[in-house]
């Protein structure tokens, strides 16, 4: 009897990376080249296939020589400087923010613009694109706090408003929500608010459940991916024999040994057609061993 090889349906980009390559894609149809600020998706084959296209990573150093050019700010988004950049060098801003991300961005500089004397707290991956930007929204004064360590830099005396970077899971968040609650003084007023994506971080049990019905499972993501690795690890936990892999070329043929169920998921950077050429390669590991 076969091993059966099964791609997980809910794998795969997620709305905002879908909508900044659909918005990359159209801009090198009819102008064969493009500047992206970053890469456009944490993930190295996609860059890779866009930049045969004509779409070219910058910096943030490459943007203040840039002039008169069309750039790219991916669904991470980018802190009010970048935009200021853009205007002064007479670029031409192609936003691909998410949605999501915007209106929390847009949450947070309101907090900062309407109360100076409340502590902006973000919980999120220092020097991740996304939160740079929110940064940004408080002229670089919110505290970014990873952890629970982290939370040394606040004064629980004062007031605090808790955001997460949109990417973070839900069980961290309400961790640091309990801590801070733990550590702030009675007189100190605390608002926390919810803005992880539902679409992201919903992925985390259907992935469970879907790496607990196979026996081996195929995690693809870029190893830039955040997300990835969340995601891989809330497989790992349910199934040991989960592998991070970036694509075909990582696959080992003993991992598939005595399996007879297979599945293959990945990160919300991870393209379906990359995912379907480690389908491809299981297949490939999979004929060459029964025929062997």
């Amino acid at each position: 009897m076969s091993a059966t090889i099964e791609i997980d349906p809910g794998s795969g980009f997620c709305f905002g990376v879908v909508t900044a390559i659909r918005k990359a894609e159209e801009v090198l149809d009819s102008n064969g080249t493009l500047y992206c600020l970053g890469d456009i998706v944490h993930n190295s084959s996609e860059v890779e296939r866009l930049r045969s296209r004509g779409l070219v990573t910058i910096t943030h150093a490459d943007l203040e020589s840039l002039h008169d050019v069309k750039v790219l700010l991916r669904a991470h988004g980018e802190p009010p400087s970048t935009y200021e950049t853009a205007k002064r060098n007479n670029i031409e801003i192609i936003d691909a923010t998410c949605p999501v991300v915007l209106r929390l961005q847009q949450r947070i500089k309101h907090t900062f613009d309407n109360d100076r004397d409340t502590q902006i707290v973000i919980y999120g991956k220092n020097g991740h694109a996304e939160v740079n930007g929110l940064v940004g929204q408080t002229q670089g004064k919110a505290i970014v706090a990873e952890n629970i360590d982290d939370l040394r830099k606040v004064d629980f005396s004062r007031n605090i408003s808790l955001y997460s970077q949109t990417t973070k899971s839900p069980q961290g968040f309400r961790h640091m929500i309990d801590e801070i609650n733990t550590r702030k003084a009675d007189s100190a007023l605390f608002e926390h608010f919810d803005t992880i994506c539902r679409q992201v971080s919903g992925r985390s049990e259907s992935l469970r459940r879907f790496a607990a019905d196979h026996d081996v499972v195929l995690f693809v993501s870029g190893a830039k991916s955040s997300n990835g690795k969340v995601l891989c690890a809330e497989c790992t936990g349910v199934n040991p024999r989960t592998h991070l892999i970036a694509g075909p070329e990582d696959i080992k043929p003993e991992w598939l040994h005595n399996s007879m169920s297979i599945g293959i998921c990945g990160a919300t950077s991870t393209p379906r057609w990359l995912m379907e050429d480690v389908k491809t390669a299981v297949s490939e590991i999979l004929k060459t061993s029964c025929n062997g």
